[in-house]
């Protein structure tokens, strides 16, 4: 006669595998009796006009507003052109000359502007009166075409 290929641990195994799965189930079964659920109903949330959230929804009797497709904008509206004159004037409040770079304040908005030698037409230094443009630099507004003014 054969003896089994089951061993006692593998039976020990078994049965202790079938009771977890049953305690799990038990625990299932539990959590669903005791949830609150109640459905779809309950986890639906309503936006009023004024866009504050409610649990209610919105009343059907209440009037609604008209609008036309064409009065919505979508994206950023367009800005008017403004005509800005690209030649500013200011002065040196700052240059190193054994650097290359310095600093112009402009005279309108009293805006400072680093300028480098390389961008310098005339030679300039701290306290004189120049007429520049400006262009983006890396860091910001970069004052460049820097002339001397009388």
């Amino acid at each position: 006669m054969g003896r089994s290929s089951e061993t006692f641990s593998k039976k020990e195994k078994e049965k202790r595998k079938q009771q977890r799965k049953k305690e799990k189930m038990m625990r299932k079964e539990e959590r669903k009796a005791n949830s609150e659920g109640g459905g779809l109903d309950n986890m639906m949330a309503y936006v009023d006009e004024f866009g504050n959230i409610s649990d209610t929804p919105p009343d059907p009797t209440v009037k609604k507003k008209d609008i036309k497709a064409e009065n919505i904008e979508i994206g950023i509206p367009k800005r008017e052109e403004i005509e800005v004159d690209p030649v500013h004037q200011g002065r040196v409040s700052f240059f190193e000359n054994s650097k290359g770079y310095g600093f112009i304040k402009d005279a309108d908005d009293q805006e400072s502007y680093f300028v480098h030698i390389n961008n310098c037409n005339d030679q300039i230094g701290e306290g004189d009166k120049v007429s520049f443009e400006l262009e983006k630099g890396p860091k910001g507004w970069v004052a460049v075409k820097v002339n001397l003014v009388d």
